[in-house]
């Protein structure tokens, strides 16, 4: 595969070659949400509807106590000590992923795109941070990938570890007295942003959402970020996303953003903590040279939208379906490092045989276990 981005210093981002990128002056954003009751059987810490600020406010302070998560404890404490007994593993390159909601709710999809990470990268290593899966129930669950041989954990989060002399500390210090209003917007998904940050911030590496399928090697890449949407009419970069992100340990742009987090922090505005955060921060700072940063443009990522994402999951019925299909799929594997899935949109659809997405993943796939039915 062709290298998708080169570096380029000065006031330009790196762009794809022969594809221009460069600022633009529009920092809007679009998000997806799913329906209110998927949300509060993944994360019972969403607020009351319409709850005014003080109200808010009153209700965190009752759900304290019930958030070990915010808290080092002795199983916490394991972390740093299993996260490097697994990266002295001589691991390619070093992914994290990080799994908040209740074990049971770590489906078929989720293991699918595990599978496509080591099918790809299969001498990477990949650290999962979730309190639910580190846990017999966590191991039964991802014993297919285990038994493979493939390196991977997963880890009890310690947040006051992650977050200790890094610019989100007083953050969570101000958070955990009661005095901080968490915003409507459900808990875990504002504590799921943080802590991405943190984790790069203090190991350097890979993170990645759950709901994304891998295509292609990403152990080669360092500090880079990938391009959502474009302005249509000038065709430069928009909205960046944070679902993929590759940084070096402590590198200077990831305290950025762990600054911008505690400095601006709304839990009321969806992206607000997450893609948004990462675009201000970028369309400020990222032409600084010492940051060394690559912007890689929608193919590398995020070569479909969310609008358009179904699509993949139908199979072809005419011909024109079917060369279409091909077409697709010959041009993601060649192009694309990744394909998010957006599974707020796709999470209950069939993968159907003959679909794009089935031949994507049953070509890069090692258990390839319930590709089909998959879908919740």
């Amino acid at each position: 595969m062709k290298p998708l981005t080169s570096t380029v210093s000065g006031d330009t981002p790196p762009f794809k070659p022969n594809v221009p990128f460069s600022m633009s002056s529009s920092s809007s954003f679009s998000v997806v949400t799913s329906d209110k009751k998927e949300e509060e059987e993944l994360d019972p810490l969403v607020p009351p509807p319409k709850a005014s600020k003080k109200e808010r406010i009153n209700w965190f302070r009752t759900k304290l106590p019930e958030l070990e998560i915010l808290n080092s404890t002795s199983k916490s404490k394991r972390l740093h000590g299993r996260v490097t007994e697994l990266f002295n593993k001589n691991c390619s390159a070093h992914f994290f992923m990080i799994w908040l909601s209740p074990a049971k709710s770590f489906g078929p999809r989720e293991i699918l795109a595990i599978d496509t990470l080591f099918t790809t990268n299969p001498y990477a290593c990949l650290v999962i941070l979730s309190n639910s899966l580190d846990s017999p129930q966590g191991h039964t669950i991802l014993n297919p990938l285990l038994s493979q041989g493939f390196n991977l954990v997963a880890v009890t989060l310690d947040i006051p570890f992650l977050v200790k002399n890094t610019p989100a500390e007083p953050w969570l210090i101000k958070l955990k007295s009661g005095d901080m209003d968490p915003g409507s917007i459900p808990f875990f998904m504002n504590l799921s942003d943080l802590t991405r940050l943190a984790v790069l911030y203090k190991y350097g590496g890979v993170y990645l959402d759950t709901d994304i399928i891998f295509l292609n090697d990403m152990t080669r890449l360092r500090n880079a970020i990938g391009v959502q949407t474009l302005d249509q009419e000038t065709k430069k970069w928009k909205t960046l996303n944070n679902a993929v992100m590759v940084f070096d340990p402590y590198h200077p742009l990831m305290r950025e953003f762990l600054h911008e987090y505690a400095a601006t922090f709304n839990g009321n505005k969806w992206g607000y903590n997450s893609p948004c955060l990462v675009t201000r921060v970028i369309r400020r700072l990222g032409h600084k040279a010492e940051f060394n940063l690559t912007i890689f443009p929608p193919d590398a990522f995020y070569p479909v939208n969310w609008l358009d994402i179904p699509r993949l999951f139908k199979k072809p019925r005419t011909l024109g379906e079917v060369t279409w299909v091909e077409k697709t799929v010959q041009d993601l594997s060649k192009e694309s490092y990744t394909v998010h899935l957006w599974n707020k949109v796709t999470r209950k659809i069939e993968i159907e045989e003959g679909s794009v997405m089935h031949k994507l993943i049953s070509t890069h796939c090692t258990v390839c276990r319930n590709i089909i039915n998959s879908h919740a």
